[in-house]
């Protein structure tokens, strides 16, 4: 099956995707679009049987285009608890009306797994993933329905399956949750939801509506199966976004964690853009199974690309979808490593970033010694995170431990870029990408000179110093302070030994006692000769240069508000991104 996904083999789906409502505002082909699409996915679990592809169509048409197109078929086929044997229906509206802002409108974005497994009789708690390119538009996900008078597409959403999962379901529209209880063994349920964006949260109207139609399973646990179901982990969360480059291969990893003995991955049901190939499932240690997804986007697939994986044990268990969102051709904005740090420092970014859109995104700060954690701060939501263009600030009041080392960790996401769905950073792992030292005072160095003294002498020594820290700061936190020099005289007399022999009469005479002084010129008589030279030069060439400071200061600040504004940054790129998406069309 996966040979069908490395060759792009097509799935020969002989239909037509045609304009079905206020057709005459477009040149659309009146034949419509041929459906046969490129193999992404192939998976045979008996539960699942799916075969899924994608298609793309460049297509010129007229700014007034305004229509509803669709896919029509039959039928359903029977184990559904609504809509078996009935035909189906899937549309969506392509509207090139000029938005309010005077540009195109760039349609949202949506990825699912064909099949969603979840245990009967059970609260179950569904997101379905959805992103719209223009990042100021308001989203919302509704029902599809058969109410061709009042929705907005005009024509039947959804046929046989409008509305197909038990009662008292709920959805949230403006984060597309679901939540339900299933209530049959061994039976499957359909899904028809419309994402549409608004231009501003006063907009009753959509500007466009996109369908996602997906099946979820009921299903009882077989004897003897695990208690927990298995779990997908690694690198990237569940529905981050990722900058990648066009012709660049991409390696993702998928590590599956599974908490009983004998459970075992069996399956791992996906969802991918096309050209991305999955390697076989490995099991490199116990409880842990991997498998590596290649892919190198083309310059057609600009834009965002979802993908979705869900892992299936022997029991049939299936761990809870994870879905993360490409961003081809956008590089996510990268935290540059510090290449000293004293004192304090801001992570700085390679682009402007913002605040991940979602929580559990953490960056910790960890004892080296141990690896213990000491800190954390959650950066979807902690006031102790400050971003301001390119710098990230973090203000905490720990009261770091002096003589430790400390180092720095931080998830997949802390900083997010302002394209789309907000690009994320790579994940910070590291020891060694920031790393920093709390001064201890109590350790010093001790240094002994020895020389042949004189008989008399003075000897100047430096005074004493006392260091205290402020615990409260990092290591920019030290007093100190000294006190007075000390002066010590210290005699010293040397009795010649004695000798026998003659005596004879002489002169007596007294001997005299010297002393010898060593000058000791510190660093402090330095300073205050210094000073007085120093302090007129810096007065002189601060009168000087203070009206050229202030005229390239005031221009400067001018130019860089102009070209990190938000909203000219927001704009262009806006801008350029749709100009991109209308070469490649």
């Amino acid at each position: 099956m996966e040979a069908n996904v490395a060759s792009e083999t097509l799935i020969p789906v002989n239909s037509a995707m045609l304009c079905l409502k206020n057709c005459s505002s477009s040149n659309y082909p009146p034949g419509g679009l041929s459906t046969v699409m490129t193999t992404t996915d192939c998976d045979s679990n008996p539960i699942i049987e799916s075969w899924a592809g994608e298609n793309y169509t460049t297509l010129t048409l007229d700014l007034t285009t305004s229509i509803t197109i669709g896919f029509n078929s039959s039928a359903w086929f029977g184990s559904l608890y609504t809509g078996g044997g009935d035909p189906w229906s899937i549309v969506n509206r392509l509207n090139l009306a000029p938005r309010p802002d005077g540009y195109i409108n760039t349609s949202p974005v949506t990825n699912t797994l064909p099949v969603v497994f979840y245990p009967i009789n059970t609260p179950i708690v569904h997101i379905v993933q959805m992103a719209d390119n223009d990042a100021t538009d308001i989203l919302q996900c509704r029902w599809s329905n058969a109410n061709s008078t009042n929705n907005y597409n005009g024509v039947d959403e959804c046929q046989g399956i409008c509305y197909g999962l038990p009662p008292g379901t709920v959805l949230i529209s403006s984060n597309c949750t679901l939540s339900f209880i299933l209530q049959n063994a061994s039976l499957y349920y359909a899904c028809a939801l419309q994402i549409e964006d608004f231009y501003d949260a006063s907009s009753t109207t959509p500007m466009s509506s996109v369908p996602i139609q997906f099946l979820f399973y009921g299903y009882t646990a077989a004897s003897g199966a695990c208690a927990q179901r298995p779990n997908i982990t690694g690198i990237r969360p569940n529905r981050a976004c990722i900058g990648v480059p066009v012709g660049v291969q991409l390696n993702e990893t998928i590590v599956i964690e599974t908490y009983c003995p004998g459970q075992t991955i069996v399956d791992l049901v996906t969802s991918s853009p096309i050209g991305m190939t999955h390697s076989a499932i490995s099991n490199p240690s116990s409880n842990m199974w991997v498998m590596t997804l290649t892919w190198t986007p083309s310059v057609t697939q600009s834009g965002p690309q979802g993908f979705c994986a869900g892992a299936i044990d022997n029991s049939s268990l299936q761990s809870d979808p994870w879905c993360i969102t490409y961003l081809v051709d956008y590089d996510s904005p990268n935290l540059i490593r510090p290449t000293f740090v004293q004192g304090s420092v801001s992570p700085i970014a390679t682009s402007a970033v913002g605040r991940p859109s979602r929580n559990g995104t953490y960056i910790c700060f960890h004892l080296d010694s141990t690896n213990a954690s000491v800190l954390c701060y959650d950066a979807g939501y902690s006031p102790n995170i400050i971003y301001t263009g390119y710098t990230i600030v973090i203000v905490t009041s720990l009261t770091w431990t002096p003589g430790q080392s400390y180092y720095v960790t931080m998830d997949s996401g802390f900083a997010s870029g302002s394209v789309f769905c907000h690009a994320e950073s790579a994940p910070i792992t590291d020891k060694t990408f920031w790393r920093f030292d709390i001064w201890n005072p109590a350790l010093s160095s001790t240094t002994t000179t020895t020389t042949t003294p004189p008989t008399t002498h003075t000897v100047t020594s430096l005074g004493t110093t006392t260091t205290s820290v402020n615990t409260a700061c990092t290591t920019s936190g030290i007093v100190v302070t000294t006190t007075n020099a000390s002066t010590t005289t210290t005699t010293v007399t040397t009795t010649p030994p004695t000798t026998a022999g003659p005596t004879t009469a002489g002169p007596t005479v007294t001997g005299a006692t010297t002393e010898s002084t060593i000058p000791v010129f510190y660093p402090e008589d330095f300073e205050n000769a210094c000073k007085q030279p120093i302090a007129i030069m810096s007065a002189v060439m601060m009168i000087a240069f203070m009206p050229i400071h202030t005229l390239v200061m005031y221009s400067a600040f001018t130019k860089f508000s102009n070209m990190h504004k938000p909203s000219n940054i927001a704009a262009k790129i806006r801008h350029q991104q749709r100009m991109k998406n209308i070469f490649q069309r």
